[in-house]
C-alpha cells in the first residue's frame, strides 16, 4: 500500500512542540519579548497534554527558570534549534506498511527570508523521527507543514505562493509538485488555493501557508477564512479562496461544503495588519484547541468550530502572543498519530 497521511482527527499517540529559544524573532535571553512567548507556547503545550502526551523541543541553553513554565506533564528533549515553529521545521508523519514513516521535507527558513536562520532546524525533522522511532523519508520538495492541509481521504490544499515559491522550489510546476505531494502523502488530487492573507505574505510572513485560510474538519467539508470588511485587503482575498473552494471537488469527486469562519473583528495591533484566524486551530485527541484573541467574534468562531466538529470539545487558548512572533497555535503544533 502507498503511504497516507490522516487527517488531524486520527487518534494521536503524541504532540510534538519547539520551545522558543532567543533569535531575531523572539529576542535576547532574559528579554521581554522571549518570556512572553514561551509562556505562550507553554500555554498550549498545558492545554494539549490535557488529552494526549506531549513532547516539547528544548534548546539545550534554555535556562531552569524557563523549563520550569511548561507543565510537568509535558516529555521535554533537548535539540538544538534556531525557531519554534515545529509543524513547520519537524516532520510530517504518515501511515506506511509497516507502521508510521516520517517525512523529511527540505526546509530553508520559509523561502530564505532574510530575517531567519535555518541551519539547526533544518535537521530537527530527522531528530523528532529518530525520538519516535521512526525511519524518515527525506523529500526533494521545499516546503512546510503549514503549507497543506488533508482530508485524510486523498485530498490536499495547496498554496500557488508557497508550494510554487521560486525561493523554495525554483523551476516546479504544479506537475512537479502534485507528483512528490502525492508520493509523499498518498494524496491523488490537489487543491490549489491562489494566496494566502495579506499579512502572512508581509516581512515576517510565510507567503500563504493554507493553514490561516482552510482547513478540513471532515473529508467533504471545509472551513474557510472569511474576512466581512470590504474595507480589508484580505476581503477580496478571502472571497477568491472561498470561490476555488466552491467550485472544487476532493478525490472521492464530492463538491466541497463550505463552511465560513469569520475572521476575528480586530484587524490591526500596535498599527500593523495582523493575520489572527481562527482556522489555525489545532485538533487534538477529543477536543479542538482554538486560537481566542479576546475579540467579540471569539465565542461566534468558538460555536462555529464547535458544529464542525461534533464530539470533541473547544478550548481557546489565548494566541495573541503566539501571532505576535508570527503564527498561531496549528503552527506550533505537529501531530504524531496512532499507527493504524
Amino acid at each position: 500500500m502507498p503511504p497516507l497521511m490522516p487527517a488531524e482527527g486520527h487518534p494521536h499517540a503524541r504532540t510534538w512542540m519547539a520551545f522558543p529559544p532567543p533569535n531575531a524573532t523572539f529576542g535576547e535571553e532574559g528579554g521581554p519579548g522571549l518570556q512572553r512567548a514561551r509562556a505562550a507556547w507553554a500555554a498550549v503545550a498545558a492545554a494539549v497534554v490535557e488529552h494526549e502526551p506531549v513532547t516539547v523541543l528544548l534548546d539545550p541553553a534554555t535556562p531552569a527558570a524557563a523549563r520550569g513554565l511548561l507543565d510537568p506533564r509535558v516529555r521535554t528533549v533537548e535539540v538544538a534549534l534556531d525557531d519554534a515553529w515545529l509543524r513547520d521545521s519537524g516532520p510530517t508523519f504518515v501511515h506506511a506498511d509497516d507502521g508510521l514513516r516520517a517525512v523529511d521535507w527540505r526546509f530553508n527558513g520559509w523561502g530564505a527570508q532574510p530575517w531567519a536562520a535555518w541551519e539547526r532546524d533544518a535537521l530537527v525533522a530527522g531528530r523528532v523521527a529518530a525520538l519516535a522511532g521512526t525511519p524518515a523519508r527525506a523529500s526533494r520538495l521545499t516546503q512546510e507543514g503549514g503549507g497543506f492541509h488533508v482530508d485524510g481521504e486523498g485530498t490536499v490544499l495547496l498554496t500557488e505562493t508557497v508550494q510554487r515559491d521560486p525561493r523554495r522550489n525554483p523551476g516546479w510546476s504544479r506537475a512537479d509538485v502534485e507528483a512528490e505531494v502525492h508520493a509523499q502523502l498518498g494524496t491523488t488530487t490537489a487543491i490549489w488555493l491562489p494566496r494566502g492573507l495579506t499579512a502572512d505574505d508581509g516581512g515576517f510572513g510565510t507567503r500563504g501557508h493554507v493553514d490561516l485560510v482552510a482547513t478540513f474538519p471532515r473529508p467533504g467539508t471545509v472551513l474557510v477564512h472569511t474576512q466581512p470588511d470590504p474595507g480589508h485587503p484580505d476581503h477580496a482575498v478571502t472571497a477568491e479562496v472561498t470561490e476555488v473552494l466552491a467550485q472544487a471537488r476532493d478525490a472521492r469527486g464530492r463538491r466541497l461544503q463550505v463552511v465560513e469562519l469569520p475572521a476575528p473583528r480586530v484587524a490591526e495591533v500596535d498599527g500593523e495588519l495582523v493575520d489572527h484566524s481562527y482556522v489555525n486551530h489545532y485538533v487534538a485527541n477529543a477536543v479542538v484547541v482554538l486560537c481566542a484573541f479576546d475579540d467579540e467574534n471569539d465565542a461566534r468562531a468558538a460555536a462555529v468550530v464547535a458544529q464542525a466538529y461534533p464530539g470533541r470539545r473547544v478550548v481557546p487558548v489565548d494566541a495573541r502572543d503566539v501571532f505576535a512572533f508570527g503564527g498561531g497555535i496549528h503552527c506550533i503544533t505537529q501531530q504524531q498519530p496512532v499507527v493504524r
